[in-house]
């Protein structure tokens, strides 16, 4: 599957239906354990006022997937809530859109992090078959976030 990469933020959010319908209905196949239907909006619309934006799979003028980017002081990515579409999962829609975000990452001199204490073993596991390793302590953590909190970065010498 050719999947390009889409970056979404407030602007393209506001000015694009397509665009607003593909992400709400991303998150809404969420696990519901992940992401309770009743409060995608809210959590989207929470991420761009912060100034975040998300990373999109895009193909045949949809989005399939998404996971949002938070800048870091440091200008690493912290990347959460990556998701995909459930008619199209289980056909390396996610791992792509990981890849190309890593590529882009790589060519903007970025690191691309995760905080890995609530994630599931299968997306550690995945994670790990990307590239990215272990780590613990960040210099510079995100605002809110424990300085003790465990997370991957994308091995800048490996994939992606």
């Amino acid at each position: 599957m050719p999947v390009t990469l889409q970056h979404v933020d407030q602007a393209r959010w506001q000015a694009d239906e397509q665009v607003r319908l593909d992400l709400v209905r991303i998150y809404q196949d969420a696990p519901q354990e992940r992401m309770p239907t009743p409060t995608v909006e809210p959590f989207i619309e929470q991420h761009f006022k912060g100034q975040h934006f998300f990373a999109c799979a895009h193909f045949n003028d949809r989005l399939l997937g998404a996971v949002a980017v938070q800048e870091g002081e440091d200008r690493a990515w912290w990347l959460s809530e990556l998701c995909v579409r459930k008619t199209t999962r289980r056909r390396g829609v996610g791992s792509r859109l990981m890849a190309l975000l890593g590529e882009q990452a790589k060519q903007e001199g970025r690191v691309l992090r995760i905080e890995t204490s609530s994630l599931p073993l299968a997306d550690r596991v995945l994670l790990s078959k990307l590239g990215y390793r272990p780590m613990t302590n960040p210099d510079t953590p995100l605002a809110g976030m424990p300085a003790t909190s465990d997370f991957v970065e994308l091995d800048p010498q490996g994939k992606g």
